[in-house]
């Protein structure tokens, strides 16, 4: 059986694309009873993440978050920003060609990538995380490769000096990474310290250095440095950035896309 954060994300997932899901219809395809997507939902709504209606719910848009430092959860995450999120992934999955080996940095904002990839192109993905992993392990056309380690419920990331390693070994075309926080001077950060060694391994190991990122990112300084804003060939972002970090992207000279 389907355990419960791998349940609650799929359950923000279809939420987030479909708007709607109903009770029925989720416990028919997670199998499991309609008892339990109940009490999940319960849950959901009692953190503020949707409204239950009779038979299902509906997601919130963008509800309301503590302003303190707090502990990243991946579940609370998704629920922020979907609609430019959704966008950004769009964009990103529309650069990814035939045959290319990529890797699916962990995050909300990468989650979404694969469902806008056509389904039936060739690919290779690297991945380390369970979200991810739920939208590509079913894919016949695709060869995945899934570096192990310690999970983390937080993030729902596997990590280990093993899987990092074998990241080490490969080569892909393209990265896809996220990021907590983007700041000129002090670089580009993640929100958790055990994350900065994979993606500084993804970064080494990839071609063209791919950053997702929604607007309220930049100008935020999370606790972990990976890199620097010079470590990428790419960002894809949404309407809401700044035209002072408009300037900074395109004066070092690096392809911005706004979605």
């Amino acid at each position: 059986m389907i355990g419960k954060n791998n349940r609650v994300n799929y359950l923000l997932n279809r939420l987030s694309i479909d708007g709607f899901s109903s009770i029925k219809k989720l416990s028919k395809k997670l199998e499991v009873s309609e008892m339990t997507i109940r009490r999940d939902l319960q849950e959901l709504s009692k953190s503020n993440i949707v409204t239950l209606i009779p038979g299902g719910a509906i997601l919130k848009k963008n509800p309301p978050t503590d302003k303190a430092e707090e502990k990243y959860l991946i579940q609370a995450a998704e629920s922020l920003m979907l609609e430019e999120k959704i966008k950004i992934s769009r964009k990103a999955a529309s650069l990814v060609d035939p045959n290319d080996v990529i890797v699916i940095d962990t995050g909300s904002t990468t989650e979404n990538l694969p469902k806008f990839i056509p389904e039936n192109m060739p690919l290779t993905v690297i991945c380390y995380a369970l979200n991810i992993l739920f939208n590509v392990y079913e894919n016949k056309h695709w060869k995945l490769i899934f570096p192990g380690g310690y999970f983390h419920g937080d993030t729902l990331m596997l990590e280990s000096p093993e899987g990092i390693e074998m990241i080490k070994r490969i080569r892909a075309n393209k990265s896809f990474i996220s990021a907590a926080g983007v700041s000129e001077k002090l670089g580009v950060t993640c929100a958790t310290a055990y994350e900065k060694e994979t993606k500084r391994a993804v970064i080494e190991s990839s071609d063209k250095k791919i950053l997702l990122v929604d607007s309220t990112k930049f100008g935020k300084i999370k606790i972990s440095h990976f890199a620097d804003l010079t470590d990428f060939d790419i960002i894809i972002t949404d309407t809401g950035i700044s035209k002072e970090f408009v300037n900074i992207i395109k004066n070092i000279g690096i392809k911005l896309y706004i979605v």
